[in-house]
């Protein structure tokens, strides 16, 4: 069974950090572009976040550059998202998703998420609040 699972999600103050994890099974991730996602209450989701496992380019959108980090580790089979100086506006149900890299790129998944056969992992909250 192909499915991603996320972790790391929390309550974490103003200022603070966390770092998201989102492992694949039943796939191997090369081959695809991966990308982070999120969901405030009552907002569209929206990418944040995507690489490409095939040339390791990144793209990350304006309102969280300088502070959100993807990188991933092939062997492990999983994509990370370190969040740093977190604020409240970042709290959101945080996804990631994958499509094969010849199908996407990392502007086109960042900006409409997987528009063929992708993968969605099940979501983890992320909370900044004092």
């Amino acid at each position: 069974q192909m499915q991603f699972v996320e972790s790391g999600g929390g309550l974490v103050q103003p200022g603070g950090s966390l770092r998201l994890s989102c492992t694949a099974s039943g796939f191997s991730l090369d081959g695809y572009t991966i990308g982070w996602f999120r969901q405030a209450p009552g907002k569209e989701r929206g990418g944040v976040s995507c690489t490409s496992m095939n040339t390791g380019r990144t793209y990350t959108v304006n309102s969280v550059k300088g502070r959100f980090t993807i990188s991933s580790d092939s062997d492990k089979n999983t994509v990370y998202l370190q969040m740093d100086n977190l604020k409240p506006e970042d709290t959101a149900v945080y996804y990631c998703a994958a499509e094969e890299s010849y199908i996407t790129t990392i502007y086109a998944l960042c900006d409409s998420g997987p528009a063929g056969n992708g993968y969605w992992g099940q979501g983890t909250q992320v909370t900044v609040s004092s």
